[in-house]
């Protein structure tokens, strides 16, 4: 008899949640109107799409020849007028002026900015030494270190599901640490393999927090009442990052040798050209899709998709670059997917008793 109501208890409890979670998601959607939909639609998918080819083209960069990691992080940055050719027709059509540049908005984007142009650098390092696949699956620790920042700096929810999802994925990326003689390049010594690892996870870290402060400029300096400003953003610290990256390529003397690379490049210099175009393209793209994503939804949003990315990115590497695919990598994928989906569960019942709570 105990049992029967413990399971019906159960039951009970579950169903009230999928209901909570069904009401919030309905009340989320009329909330807002469709073209704010649509937006964070296309944002999104332009993140799930062009961050992975760019991370496929950042590998086929080195693997085809490629050596340096001040050229990988530069074109990273080399497409923001990609951005700018967006955000004019916005000023010109819907007769809008754009926002007026303030002290501590000058610095918030020259920080963004050169938090944007190390993080590049870190991924450059990983992108070298570590296969995509791998280099993917170590990055989606950003999902753990966005929850992290979000909730110390814009002061978003860390219930026990979100610190759960984190203690999940730091195992996955143990798991891959104990793995790299399966997929270590032979090319690639143990020292620099583990410094690939490093700068992964440090990227990773750079990341979120660079997500959570992005949230901060939009709550605290720029609003979100209109769209442009996620454009306008975003156009300024990729410039501040292709000012800083700029600088580091000539002083490294990298740029210089940009037309010898091309030669000695395995495929010759019409496959290098169009290797370092197609990625400054496509990762423009992608941040531009999570800098709308912090503007349209929250931290959280973006650290989510960037975590769903993890799966595609592994799946397109081991098919496209064959890379190897061990059964402890695989185990790190679950374990991955295992976390993301416990962060989800985590912010959908917050979010529900949150509705909750507000409504009584």
């Amino acid at each position: 008899m105990d049992e029967e109501t413990e399971r019906q208890s159960v039951t009970f409890s579950y169903s009230n949640w999928m209901s909570n979670v069904k009401k919030s998601t309905r009340e989320a959607y009329e909330s807002r109107p469709l073209s704010h939909w649509i937006l964070l639609i296309l944002s999104g998918a332009s993140m799930l799409i062009a961050f992975p080819a760019s991370s496929l083209l950042s590998r086929l960069y080195f693997s085809n020849g490629g050596k340096s990691k001040w050229i990988i992080s530069w074109v990273a940055v080399a497409g923001w007028p990609i951005t700018c050719l967006i955000l004019l027709p916005t000023y010109i059509f819907r007769k809008i002026k754009p926002t007026p540049l303030s002290t501590n908005l000058v610095l918030s984007y020259i920080l963004l900015g050169f938090l944007s142009a190390a993080d590049n650098l870190m991924y450059a390092y990983a992108y070298a030494y570590l296969p995509a696949s791998t280099s993917s699956l170590l990055a989606s620790s950003s999902l753990a270190f966005s929850a992290l920042f979000g909730y110390l700096i814009v002061k978003n929810p860390l219930n026990p599901s979100v610190i759960n999802s984190i203690v999940i994925i730091t195992a996955a990326m143990a798991i891959i640490a104990l793995d790299s003689s399966s997929d270590r390049y032979d090319y690639v010594s143990n020292r620099q393999y583990f410094a690939g690892f490093f700068w992964d996870i440090m990227g990773s870290a750079l990341h979120g927090l660079i997500f959570a402060l992005s949230e901060l400029v939009f709550v605290k300096l720029l609003g979100r009442r209109f769209f442009h400003v996620a454009l306008e953003q975003q156009v300024m610290v990729s410039l501040v990052a292709f000012a800083f990256t700029t600088l580091g390529l000539v002083v490294s003397k990298d740029f210089q040798g940009m037309a010898q690379e091309a030669k000695s490049f395995k495929g010759g210099e019409s496959m290098y050209i169009q290797v370092l175009v197609w990625s400054a393209v496509t990762f423009q793209l992608g941040v531009l899709g999570a800098t709308a994503v912090l503007f349209l939804a929250s931290t959280v949003m973006a650290g989510v998709l960037n975590a769903v990315r993890v799966p595609i990115t592994s799946v397109a590497a081991v098919i496209l670059l064959h890379d190897p695919m061990s059964g402890f990598k695989i185990l790190s994928l679950l374990l991955t997917f295992w976390g993301f989906s416990s962060y989800i569960y985590g912010s959908s019942s917050s979010n529900s008793s949150t509705q909750a709570t507000s409504s009584s």
